[in-house]
């Protein structure tokens, strides 16, 4: 079960740098719930079938200019129904004034009214992308071969040396020990660094080490997608590992199913190697080839020849 993520309307008009032109009496304690925002321009028009009342409501240009050409009786109505929704704030981009109808619904209603200098559609991607549902997870986070590959295990099972074998090898680290992952769509997720621990990395029995200063600005990255998760753990000899990789497992992150390789490791095996195949492997099956399947089916068709001759 995934924690509703929320962020502080407050946060947002701090981060974006936003003009309170009115604030609600509960101003300090809104929270956005939803990962979205809305522009109600059918909702001007009186159209509320499906209006998503939970989402920061955003007026640009064509939604103004149409207020301004109703007559203020007009206005005064529009305003009042659209603000009796209760929506967390009405946010007005391009340095646009609000008319004395707004800003009096908007008392009425107790509903905070914003404005910001920036263009709209800037405005709403932007502030879609600070919204985004997040959470930080302990791990190590590695651009190998163009894939993102979040290692995870317990500590000490050597996540952070791995990723310093694939700096050495020409690949990027995004983060050690914590990574910070949003969701930036309905399946894809992007993890990178707290800011505080961003570009470091520690090794047992060396310490924290810059990566940006030790191998170079180009062996760090500030984000990347995550496309695969691998688990690494002590080899168990009681255990079944899968040989042929047949089965597709997943780990399930902020409510997307990520690819999941478990990786048993013992001394001497090159983690590094299996990693960057893994990362080769996982790109090939993105694009529709799967060599365990294909390695199966010609078994399959040889023992069918072999009883048919028979």
């Amino acid at each position: 079960m995934i924690d509703t993520y929320s962020v502080l309307l407050s946060t947002i008009v701090k981060e974006f740098n936003l003009e309170i032109a009115h604030a609600a009496t509960d101003y300090e304690s809104i929270r956005l719930t939803v990962e979205d925002v809305a522009r109600p321009g059918l909702q001007l028009s009186g159209y509320f079938d499906h209006f998503e009342p939970a989402r920061l409501q955003v007026m640009g240009n064509v939604e103004m200019s149409y207020i301004e050409k109703q007559p203020p009786e007009k206005r005064a109505v529009m305003f009042d129904r659209l603000f009796s929704y209760k929506f967390p704030a009405l946010l007005i981009a391009r340095n646009i004034t609000p008319d004395e109808q707004c800003m009096a619904m908007a008392k009425k209603h107790n509903i905070t009214v914003l404005r910001s200098s920036e263009p709209t559609s800037a405005l709403v991607s932007t502030i879609i992308t600070a919204l985004a549902p997040r959470i930080t997870r302990h791990g190590v986070l590695v651009e190998v071969y163009g894939e993102g590959i979040l290692l995870i295990g317990d500590s000490g099972i050597g996540k952070s040396e791995a990723a310093v074998e694939l700096l050495k090898r020409g690949h990027r680290l995004i983060a050690d020990d914590a990574v910070e992952i949003r969701k930036v769509s309905g399946n894809a997720l992007v993890g990178t660094s707290p800011e505080l621990i961003r570009n470091y990395i520690e090794l047992r029995g060396i310490g924290i080490v810059n990566v940006a200063k030790l191998f170079g600005v180009g062996a760090v990255r500030a984000e990347n997608e995550i496309d695969l998760v691998v688990k690494i753990v002590p080899w168990n000899t009681q255990e079944v590992y899968d040989r042929l990789g047949l089965e597709d497992n997943y780990m399930e992150i902020l409510g997307v199913n990520i690819p999941l390789n478990t990786i048993p490791i013992t001394p001497g095996r090159n983690l590094a190697m299996i990693l960057e195949v893994a990362a080769m492997n996982n790109r090939q099956k993105k694009m529709g080839y799967n060599a365990a399947l294909e390695f199966t089916e010609q078994i399959n068709r040889h023992f069918e020849q072999s009883m048919g001759k028979n």
